[in-house]
Formats: structure tokens, sequence, C-alpha cells
């Protein structure tokens, strides 16, 4: 027992959960939390708005496996983290998001809470839809198990974001603090081991399997299975498709690799998926995007969904063989009986399909087309970046266009708000992501409107020495909406007209970034080059096309069966 204040209990706390950086934004309700920053060896990055704290966290989680930290003060600062928070809840990313709260109750202290006081808002209340569990501390003393609790919850099952609301009159108060490193939580014990009878049943019926399709989510990335993946698909000669979020969990240059499935999916994955007799599901939840009709998604193929969270089993699709436990230990399991019966699949119909149908739908760019079009431009960027390259998305078309023509070759190396779809996510979570990863380049590809929604974090960027690259598409236009009005409501453009400012490579040279243009594919290659090469962060814009779609694509109301437009 060590007797000490609230708030160096906390920075002791954080430290001994090896917290080496925390992304946030001050005020009065925090104070004695910053003062105790300058005797501490964590690194804080000022960031520039409360969401873009919250983003950068879960980049920096996402890029590292390991949980990351933002902090922000009471009521405008708590709630201007909400976005980022269900962003990460939706995404499964752990985050510890800690605010700051008007006083509790206190020998010097008037109890404040519940009173209206000045920035007080009920945050706790606000985020339990969005955070795995949250906390409002009592007393100072509670704050070293609170944090223990916090970053053991926020990682382990199914990950997500945790939230700590501390009173400021408990950052002052001395107690006696207790540091154990023991963690016994009532009710909350996550499974992760298979049952051995669920992995004999998935065994056998993936051994019978004619046409057998490996769906790889987001799950597999959190569980840091991809060799494990890769192993069971090269085993059975399976095609590996992923959701949205499981990109990156299979190499996409590896012959088994099909693409992204879903409403903007490669319609090679979308097709041989409809054509599957046994889906081996990892990791995913079978969101709307990517099954589009869930009475038309693989009808005619038994399904076997492994997740850690059982109430994603049969949440969304009804599955033949439900195996609740974690991703790496249940693929392992199955490799283990899959080499044991030593059953060749080399050379099957189902491979040859595979490839030719790779080779029908999948058509590189036109070398004739001089046009400056998303396709040849992320063709080309592929080409021109290391192999180890995180790269970042807003949302949007460019968000699209990167998931079909990007190729994704790591695991935490594409990064992009899957469920909530938060425009603002991209430039922040690079950011994140590089202070995560700071010997690996890291890329945000970028529409003009979701940049501009967190670009103020350049000066973040700037200002801390975090030189990251941000590709702008810029349509001048609210791209993926234009979209929609355009195919769905005969052309009737509304509120989508962006025009053409700001200028952003006089943007970012106001930051003291660097500003480049590019208006061929020649331009931008070599924009991308002298980038790299950069010790500050570059903003590449790219004009394009306003008409330019997003192609394939599943209708609403549809099937992924029933895809239309080229790829």
């Amino acid at each position: 027992m060590t007797e000490m204040s609230g708030a160096k209990a906390l920075i002791k706390s954080l430290e001994k959960q090896k917290v080496d950086v925390i992304f946030g934004i001050l005020g009065g309700a925090v104070l004695p939390i910053y003062d105790h920053f300058l005797n501490s060896e964590i690194r804080h990055i000022l960031c520039r708005h409360e969401q873009g704290a919250a983003h950068a966290a879960e980049g920096y989680a996402r890029a590292s496996g390991k949980p990351g930290v933002c902090l922000a003060t009471s009521g405008p600062g708590a709630t201007n983290l909400v976005t980022g928070i269900a962003n990460a809840y939706m995404d499964s990313a752990p985050i510890i998001a800690l605010t700051g709260q008007v006083p509790t109750t206190s020998a010097n202290t008037t109890y404040m809470i519940g009173r209206d006081s000045f920035q007080e808002a009920d945050i706790v209340g606000i985020t339990s839809p969005i955070t795995k569990y949250n906390f409002q501390l009592k007393t100072a003393a509670e704050i070293p198990e609170t944090v223990k609790n916090a970053f053991y919850i926020a990682t382990t099952g199914r990950p997500g974001p945790v939230l700590i609301d501390i009173p400021k009159n408990l950052q002052t108060e001395i107690a006696e603090m207790d540091f154990s490193d023991k963690i016994g939580i009532k009710g909350y014990k996550p499974r992760s081991k298979p049952h051995p009878l669920q992995i004999k049943k998935a065994v056998k019926l993936l051994m019978k399997a004619e046409k057998p399709v490996i769906l790889s989510g987001g799950g597999v990335i959190i569980s840091n299975a991809a060799n494990e993946l890769l192993k069971t698909a090269e085993a059975l000669i399976a095609p590996v498709a992923t959701s949205f979020m499981g990109k990156g969990s299979f190499p996409e240059n590896h012959p088994l690799s099909i693409g992204c499935i879903g409403m903007h999916g490669n319609p090679v994955a979308n097709k041989l998926l409809c054509e599957a007799d046994v889906v081996l599901a990892v990791g995913t939840r079978f969101s709307d995007r990517a099954t589009g009709t869930l009475d038309t998604f693989c009808s005619s193929a038994k399904k076997i969904h492994i997740d850690i969270d059982a109430a994603e089993i049969g949440k969304n699709i009804e599955v033949d063989i439900p195996i609740v436990a974690d991703a790496k230990k249940t693929l392992r399991e199955i490799n283990n009986r899959i080499l044991k019966q030593g059953k060749n699949r080399e050379d099957t119909p189902w491979k040859i399909r595979v490839k030719e149908t790779k080779q029908q739908l999948n058509q590189p760019p036109n070398k004739n087309d001089k046009s400056l079009n998303p396709k040849s431009l992320l063709f080309e960027l592929r080409k021109i970046l290391p192999n180890d390259t995180i790269v970042t998305t807003e949302v949007g078309q460019n968000q699209m266009w990167s998931a079909l023509y990007f190729n994704a070759l790591k695991p935490r190396t594409f990064i992009s708000s899957g469920g909530l779809g938060t425009m603002g996510f991209g430039f922040p979570a690079a950011i994140g992501a590089k202070v995560a990863c700071p010997n690996k380049p890291v890329v945000d590809i970028a529409g003009d409107g979701s940049f501009r929604m967190t670009e103020q974090e350049l000066a973040t960027s700037v200002t801390e020495d975090i030189p990251v690259i941000v590709i702008v598409l810029n349509n001048s236009v609210l791209g993926m909406v234009a979209q929609w009005q355009r195919l769905f409501f005969k052309k009737r453009y509304s509120a989508i007209k962006l025009g053409n400012s700001p200028d952003f490579v006089k943007l970012a040279e106001a930051y003291g970034a660097q500003g480049l243009r590019a208006e061929s594919l020649k331009e931008f290659s070599e924009a991308v080059k002298k980038a790299l090469k950069s010790d500050v962060t570059t903003v590449i814009d790219i004009p394009i096309s306003s008409e330019e779609d997003v192609t394939p694509m599943v209708p609403p109301g549809c099937g992924i069966n029933a895809q239309v437009g080229k790829y």
C-alpha cells in the first residue's frame, strides 16, 4: 500500500499497463492529471479535437495490437470523444477513454455531480450503449484496480472501448493505493478454447466439401491468427474471401485470395461464395453490407461460424456448426486434425474454377486509358509502397475504391472505419498508426469531404513530428452520396457539392506540412515517392471526376449474387 494522490495513482497505473502514449486535449477537469504528466515518461500527444484523439487511439490500437488511450476533460471534451468511442465499439478496437468529471462528495468540495454544473455531462450514461464497459470513480483509492480491470476488459474476449470517468476532486485526494496485479471481475470470464466436439464436426464437414470457401473477418486480425488462416486455406485448397474488416488477414496477392465480399465487393468473392457448398466463417459478424439480403446469402452452403462473441452466432445468419472460441486457437485445432488426416486436395476442379473466375473477372487497369481514375491510381500506389506500409482510409468512395483495388498483404496494414462508417476517421487514425509503428510508412487514402472533417489534425502531425501521407481523391462532392443520387434518385443532386475550396496544397503549407498536386499518373507516382522521403506530413491533392462511380455494386435490397457493373 502506498499513499499518493489520485492523479499520481492514475499515471502510475497507466505506466504499469505499459502505456507509452496518450492522445488528448486538456481542460479544467483534468488539470491535476496533466500536471503529473510532467513527471512521467508517457508521451502525451496534443490533438486539435477530441474526436481526433479517439480516432488516433484506435489507429494506434489497430496498428499495434495494444490498447490505445485517449483523454479529455469533462462536458464537451468528453462528448467530443463519443463518435470515436462508438467507432471503436463497432469495430471491436481496444481503447481506454479517460474523462474528467465535475467533483463528487469529498471533505473539501460541495457535491456537484447532478446539479448541471459547469461543463458537466453524464458521460457514463451517454456512452453505456457504445462501450464494452464504463466506470465512474467514487473514491481515489479505486483508481489502480479500476485501471487494471479496464485494460483487462478492453483487451480480452471480443475487444472494445472502456471508459473511466474521473471526478476532479479524486485526482487531488490523497489515499492508500494498492497496485496489486491480481484481477478478479465477477461474472466476466471470456471463453477462448474451442469445444473438441465442434472442432471434430467442422473438420469432417470441411474434408467432405467439394467447393469450400473461407470467409475471414476482423476477428482473424484481432486474434493474430493470420498464419493459422493461411495454413487452413492451403491445406484445404480453399479460396479465401474477406469481410471489409478482415482485409489484410490473408495476403491479397496469394493465388487463393478472392478479395472482399459485399455491396462493393470483389465480383470473384461474391460469385464464388454463392457457389460454395461449405463456408468456414472466422471472426465475422455477417453485416448487412457484407451479405446483402440474408435469405440469398450462401443459401445452398453449410456454414461453420467461429467467433469469440457468442452473441454473434446466429444473430444474422443461421449456421450449422457454431464454435464460440478464439480464432487462433480454433484454427490451430482445425489444422492439426486436417494434417492428421493427410488428404491431398492439390488438383481439384474447385481450384481450377477459382483460377478461371479470377482471370475472367479481375481485370487490371487499361494501359491505354490515360485518365486519372481511382483504379489506376490505386494499382500504381500498390506498386510504389513497401509491403509493410499501413494504409488507413476515410469513408465514402475512396474507402470502397481502396477495398477493391489496393491489395493488403499483411495483417494490421489496412485500417478503416467499418461498422460506423465515420467520415474523418482516416487521418487521425493514420497519426495513431504512425505513432505505434514509427518505422513504417503510413498513408491515408482520403476523399476531400471526409478529410475536411478532421484536417485540423495537420497541426498535430506537424507539431508532434508524426509524418504521414494523405492522398486526397478530390472530386469536389460528397462522392458516395452523389453516386446514390445519380443511380437511385434520377440525378436529383441535393446538398452534395463541396466546391473547390480549400486549396489542399495551400492548406497543407499553412500548417507547415508539404502540399503537392498530381494531375497525371506520372505526377502521382513522383509525388508519392517524394512524400515517402519527406520528414513532414505530405498532402497530395488529386483532382478526379465528380461523375466517377464505385463499381461493381450490389443494388439495395439485393443479394451479393446480383452484383452489377464492371470491376
